[in-house]
């Protein structure tokens, strides 16, 4: 049975970082990307950024620059550090791993960042 366990939210003034973690547990993944989505109050949950077992990772626009996914493969674990955060940032992130070979999503139970203005 496969679980994410995030940590790392919480509450920061603008300007400030926070480094979220994800640690999934399980069998061996093979092929595999590991990724961050965010759901704003009242918003549809979106993708943040992603990472490939190879290393190659994806944003999306409104984070370029700013946040920066990384993962330990070693431990089947994803990291996004986030800097120069913005209120607009607030939300509730979510860890994702989707395994190729199964064709199957996994989702953590979500981690709260509160940017305060």
């Amino acid at each position: 049975q496969v679980q994410l366990l995030e940590s790392g939210g919480g509450l920061v003034q603008a300007g400030g970082s926070l480094r979220l973690s994800c640690a999934a547990s399980g069998k061996p993944f093979g092929s595999n990307v590991m990724g961050w989505y965010r759901q704003a109050p009242g918003k549809q949950r979106e993708l943040v950024a992603t990472i490939t077992s190879l290393g190659t990772t994806n944003y999306v626009d409104s984070v370029k620059g700013r946040f920066t996914i990384s993962r330990d493969s070693a431990k089947n674990t994803v990291y996004l550090q986030m800097n120069s955060l913005k209120p607009m940032d607030t939300a509730v992130y979510y860890c994702n791993l989707y395994i190729s070979l199964t064709d199957r999503n996994y989702w953590g139970k979500g981690t709260l960042v509160t940017v305060s203005s």
